[in-house]
């Protein structure tokens, strides 16, 4: 569920989309009216997948959701006033049990069910993209804490001296370097501060992207790989300090920053190493997610639902 367009989809046991459709979230008056519109487009859905009554439960990946209250909280994105009981709206509208979870909770759930975590009860999943999130999983269980938003990693304020201000209000936190947003300051940064040629002086500001520097990082643009490299120093010195929480198996990286692979691996590995308590030096992994971007939210809201049909 997002701010422009909701995805829905019936999925299998085995992580296998069934089918799936999209209607607009916004445009509508009120909750309710889009609950309709939804309800009409979910059973459509069934109809053509031959799936009904077939249903075991509901999840959803929604902003600022609330897992133990099933309510989405102080969403900025979303047209409806909060808090809003989306999951029992839901369960309401289809007689069926409904759970819901922000993104990063949903990526680290649908990780632990179809992709590289697993059989792995210690993870943390940290979602590189317009933003950063995370989700925490530890002994086998995906961490909410006490009101539904524990693992807030992106908002870990990295540098405290940093004059580079957040959406949360605060200034210095890890989003504000590693997010695709960040990727960007720290190139507009570097090219003001240096006088190495560099492909991206060509480019305008306004579309200057991380995936276009992550292009000439690659075609060995050099201010363009001393971009990546401080990212991923930035992310693995981090990284460190998250391990002592949790002693996490490995780090999943997902999302479009995660797409440079190496680029920001190498670096941050190295970073994470020089900065990591003797107990847990060479013992974290660092992997990729398995999980296709288009795939990855509706994955991780189907396994949250069949978390709920077996329990």
């Amino acid at each position: 569920m997002g701010g422009t367009n909701s995805e829905f989809a019936v999925v299998n046991a085995r992580g296998e989309i069934v089918g799936r459709d999209s209607i607009p979230t916004a445009g509508h008056n009120d909750i309710y009216e889009y609950i309709a519109r939804l309800k009409n487009g979910v059973d459509a859905l069934l109809k053509r997948t031959d799936t009904q009554g077939r249903v075991r439960a509901i999840g959803v990946c929604a902003p600022c959701a609330n897992r133990y209250t099933g309510c989405i909280e102080a969403s900025t994105n979303l047209p409806w006033p909060s808090p809003i009981p989306l999951a029992s709206l839901l369960e309401q509208a289809f007689s069926l049990p409904a759970s819901i979870t922000n993104d990063a909770n949903a990526a680290a759930a649908g990780e632990m069910a179809y992709g590289r975590a697993r059989g792995m009860k210690n993870f943390i999943m940290i979602t590189l993209g317009t933003g950063v999130g995370s989700g925490i999983v530890c002994d086998g269980h995906l961490l909410s804490g006490t009101r539904g938003f524990a693992g807030e990693l992106g908002h870990v304020i990295v540098d405290a001296g940093s004059e580079r201000d957040c959406g949360c209000g605060r200034r210095g936190c890890l989003e504000t370097y590693c997010s695709a947003s960040g990727v960007v300051r720290t190139a507009l940064e570097m090219l003001s501060a240096s006088g190495d040629e560099s492909e991206l002086r060509d480019i305008p500001t306004e579309s200057l992207t991380a995936k276009v520097i992550c292009e000439a990082a690659r075609r060995g643009d050099k201010i363009a790989g001393e971009v990546y490299d401080f990212t991923g120093r930035m992310l693995g010195r981090a990284c460190a300090n998250f391990a002592a929480y949790t002693d996490p198996e490995a780090f999943i990286l997902f999302g479009g920053v995660s797409k440079a692979g190496d680029l920001i691996a190498v670096p941050m590995r190295a970073a994470m190493e020089e900065s990591m308590l003797h107990l847990y030096k060479d013992r974290v992994e660092i992997l990729f997610s398995s999980l296709r971007d288009a795939e990855a939210a509706l994955l991780g809201a189907s396994a949250l639902a069949w978390d709920l049909s077996e329990n």
